[in-house]
This record gives structure tokens, sequence and C-alpha cells, in this order.
């Protein structure tokens, strides 16, 4: 192919790297307008590298990139903003780990577009400065749900199509959201989901994160928000997060 030696230059987030020969570090990541790539950085764990200090996890960077038979090379990088919050805080860094798996897990090489490189910047953004990252997870989950053509039925009945009524319903993550209770009737699916959890989820799905963000969520309801959009997203990948189990271990351990 013709353009197989060209470089691009491109902002882009560090999802995962791995040890690669004797000094080599092998990199996926998010870009801004490419997808999602594999790059090289040569020579980056050699004592002095210069760019060793460009390379952190889940760090914003302006790289350039040369392509390759098998992957691009990293050229140049410069951060651009490191995130620093992410690595110096536990439960912070836990979290974006759990954005940086359901990126990886909902997007192949090269796929992804732009507005899900903008979800991952903005929600690692929000977990630098926010109190609380419960509410930035749960709008994170259902934003890329939502980019992955995935976004739960929450206005009207998933089965019925009928409107949902305001009070308790069922959400069933194999007929892809809120089933009402007259189509739940003799289903053996169906997680119960109360009024208020469901008028969270659709502020969430409808509204800007300005106004999300004001809204208060006492424990119990974060605790059955999580539950729920974590059963949809285990159904969709059709296999468990790594970065939820963890997650809840930290929540046992801190108590």
């Amino acid at each position: 192919m013709p353009d197989r030696e060209r470089t691009l230059r491109t902002d882009v987030v560090i999802l995962r790297r791995q040890d690669y020969g004797e000094a080599d570090r092998l990199l996926v990541l998010l870009t801004a307008g490419h997808g999602k790539l594999r790059a090289l950085a040569k020579g980056a764990r050699k004592p002095f590298a210069r760019k060793a200090g460009h390379l952190e996890l889940y760090a914003l960077v302006d790289m350039q990139l040369a392509r390759g038979r098998e992957w691009y090379t990293v050229r140049e990088a410069e951060t651009r903003e490191p995130f620093l919050a992410l690595r110096e805080d536990l439960v912070r860094s836990s979290y974006a780990s759990h954005f940086v798996e359901l990126i990886d897990r909902f997007t192949g090489e090269h796929d992804a577009s732009r507005a899900e490189f903008e979800l991952l910047v903005s929600s690692l953004e929000r977990l630098c400065t926010s109190a609380d990252p419960r509410s930035i997870a749960r709008y994170f989950e259902l934003g890329l749900l939502g980019l992955a053509g995935f976004a739960p039925s929450l206005h009207q009945c998933a089965i019925g199509q009928e409107d949902v009524q305001p009070q308790d319903q069922f959400f069933s993550p194999p007929d892809g959201g809120v089933i009402c209770p007259n189509h739940h009737a003799g289903l053996d699916r169906g997680l119960p989901i109360s009024l208020p959890a469901l008028k969270v989820l659709r502020y969430m799905q409808t509204q800007p994160w300005k106004a999300v963000q004001g809204v208060n969520i006492g424990a119990a309801l974060h605790l059955e928000l999580e539950r729920l959009l974590l059963a949809y997203l285990t159904y969709v990948l059709e296999q468990r997060l790594q970065s939820v189990e963890f997650l809840r271990r930290l929540r046992r351990e801190d108590g």
C-alpha cells in the first residue's frame, strides 16, 4: 500500500503498555482521530530515555507515529496532560482502569471514533477533581454504551415499546433495557429497578455532565445504579470486567 510509510501526529491516551524485548515498550493507544492503535516505543526502558517520562498510563500525550508492518513506531511524544491525581490515588486510578478496560473491550484495532476519545479524556479529567467518582463512572458507562450502539431503553418498555409509567419496573439486560411489570409477568429474567434509579439513569442518559454532577445520589442508590449497569455491560460484552472485581474488593477493604 502506498501510504504505509506515512507518519501521523495525534493526541493519544495510553490505555495499556507492556515490556517488549530488552529495552522497548509496546503501547495500546486511543487516538483522537485514528481509532485504537498499537505502537512500539523503541528504547523507552533504557536509563534516561527521553520518551520514558511521556509514556505513563492514562496520560494525554501528543505523539508522532510512523506506520510499520505490524504496528506503529513512536517517533516523538510530549505529555499534554499527565492526570497526576490518577497515579497518586488508588481509588481514582482504579476507576481510570475501569474506563480504559471498557474502551479496550468495546473497540477493535483502528476502531473507535473521536467521540469515544473525547468521552474518555473528559472522564479522566473529572476523576482528577471529583470527590466521588461513582457518578462519573455511571455517566461514562451510559455514554460509551450509547456510542457503541447499546444504549439501554429507559423510556419505553424494551418488549412492548409502550411508554414506561412512573413506578418501579424491571431492567432486563437480554432485552436491552426496562421492561414493564405487565411484560415481566411470567418471565424468569429482569432485575428490579426502583423509580429513583430509573429517573437518575434517564437524566444521565439525556443531560450534559454539568447538570448531572449536581444530582445528589445516596449510597444505596449508587449501589443500585452500579448493579444494573454492570449487569448490562457484562451481558453485552459476554465477559466479566477485571476492573470491577478490583473496585469491589477495594470498597470492602475500605469498609
